[in-house]
């Protein structure tokens, strides 16, 4: 009989941690190898973990929601012929919150909104101004607790002061409603004497504004007027974290180029439905669009890179992520390994296999990693052109937008003339710390080149 550790399993090279959906074991529970133990999401796609051996499930060391890095032990499972003896044992203990120890010593005082101007003494007009310590303040944050709450609490530090040991046992007791205030103890060793500009003390009656290091506790945002307020779901909380991320991290330029795809929309309407018949898949204009990009980064590898430190590492395994809207509303975005490597048939049916996927939840955590260049397609929605923000740690993002026909002077043999054209906008966003306007916008123009030069008389 022994015990196999459950790890939280590595989900992609730049995945360091995820959050804990949904066990559907308990301690106690047998379980069989293979059989999936727990949801897991990361900010690329949820998916399962399944156990790594057949017995008994002896301990879960997490909760649902917690976020967990990656290679973490998150539960034990007893094997052998007495596993089942483990189901009468309890379950260890889930590790409680640590708070974070103050690094000043000074408190923070907090005036109620509803008290009334201070009188010239720094006293306020009912004597009650209340000090806080960073301690207290930051559980506070961290719990949820208004300031309403923490000047309910009752205080059990010098002069009634809230300490650390009253603030968690109101969280630990608030859920149930079994909190008891503690009776009063000894005098509380924390500073009780607070620094002024002229570094002379004052009494702890005296009132001190906030400082820029030591942030003031903000009371909830009340909105006017007739609003809904509608909580984030997980992935739009992730998306908004990697885009903002994003932001932070490259210096990103957006270049646009047009360019006439007529001869590429006449082939697709021409071959579209003996393609259907044959392969048993639709072709959109997605592959078309990747096998031209894929081309052109064969000619200019810097945009198949990424940046670590002062270094650019170039990417030779070319994986082309495509972003793909979901039911929800969110977006994800799956990747085509080796898009090079793959003919228009074998990209029409990654492409279609990846969004198919991905639209009834049913991505793998691999299907999102490994990632190095990306296509956005802004036209699916009526844009005729977008600024995307770049997929770290790529370096470029191409968006496609919608094709419109629109006249158009063209040469010909005889001359200039107007004629309709199907005519697109394509935008690259690139990262300006190792791509310069010269290399972004060059790409730009073959990709468009390539798409205008499209192969009319070729075989399907």
């Amino acid at each position: 009989m022994s015990v196999v550790d459950l790890i939280m399993p590595k989900l992609g090279e730049s995945i360091m941690e995820a959050t804990i959906l949904k066990w559907h074991k308990k301690p106690g529970d047998t379980v069989k190898q293979d059989e999936t133990v727990l949801d897991i999401a990361t900010d690329k796609v949820d998916s399962e973990v399944p156990s790594t051996a057949e017995g008994v499930i002896e301990t879960i060391l997490f909760n649902e929601n917690d976020v967990v890095p990656i290679g973490t032990v998150i539960a034990t499972i007893r094997v052998g012929a007495n596993a089942a003896v483990s189901a009468t044992q309890p379950a260890a203990p889930v590790t409680q919150p640590q708070y974070e120890e103050a690094k000043l010593v000074e408190e923070i005082p907090f005036v109620p909104a509803n008290t009334m101007p201070a009188t010239g003494n720094g006293q306020s007009s009912d004597n009650k101004i209340k000090f806080y310590s960073p301690l207290v303040l930051n559980i506070a944050q961290q719990e949820g607790i208004s300031m309403t709450e923490l000047e309910n609490i009752p205080g059990t530090g010098q002069e009634g002061r809230v300490s650390k040991k009253d603030i968690l046992a109101y969280v630990a007791g608030r859920g149930s409603g079994s909190y008891k205030p503690q009776a009063a103890s000894q005098p509380s060793q924390e500073v009780t004497v607070l620094p002024t500009n002229n570094n002379q003390p004052v009494t702890n009656n005296q009132q001190r504004p906030a400082t820029n290091d030591q942030p003031a506790f903000q009371p909830p945002t009340v909105y006017n007027g007739n609003v809904e307020i509608i909580e984030m779901d997980r992935m739009r909380k992730l998306i908004s974290k990697h885009m903002t991320d994003s932001k932070h991290t490259s210096a990103h330029v957006t270049s646009f180029a047009e360019c006439d795809v007529t001869g590429l929309v006449m082939w697709r309407e021409k071959v579209k439905k003996d393609f259907e018949k044959r392969e048993g898949e639709k072709i959109t204009f997605t592959p078309l669009f990747i096998e031209a990009i894929v081309k052109c980064i064969k000619k200019y590898p810097m945009l198949s890179s990424s940046v670590d430190g002062d270094k650019i590492i170039i990417k030779k395994d070319l994986n082309i992520g495509m972003a793909t809207a979901l039911p929800s509303g969110n977006l994800i975005v799956p990747v085509i390994k080796n898009a090079d490597q793959l003919n228009l048939t074998g990209l029409t049916k990654q492409v279609n296999g990846l969004a198919n996927a991905a639209r009834n939840n049913k991505l793998k955590p691999d299907d999102t990693t490994g990632g190095t260049f990306t296509l956005t397609n802004v036209g699916t929605f009526g844009s005729i052109m977008g600024t995307p923000i770049i997929n770290q740690p790529q370096v470029a993002i191409m968006a496609v937008g919608a094709i419109k026909k629109r006249p158009m002077v063209i040469e010909t043999p005889q001359g200039d003339s107007i004629a309709i054209r199907h005519m697109m906008y394509i935008s690259l966003s690139y990262d300006h710390r190792i791509i310069d306007g010269a290399l972004g916008s060059t790409f730009l123009n073959a990709v468009s080149k390539e798409l205008e030069n499209f192969d009319v008389h070729r075989s399907i």
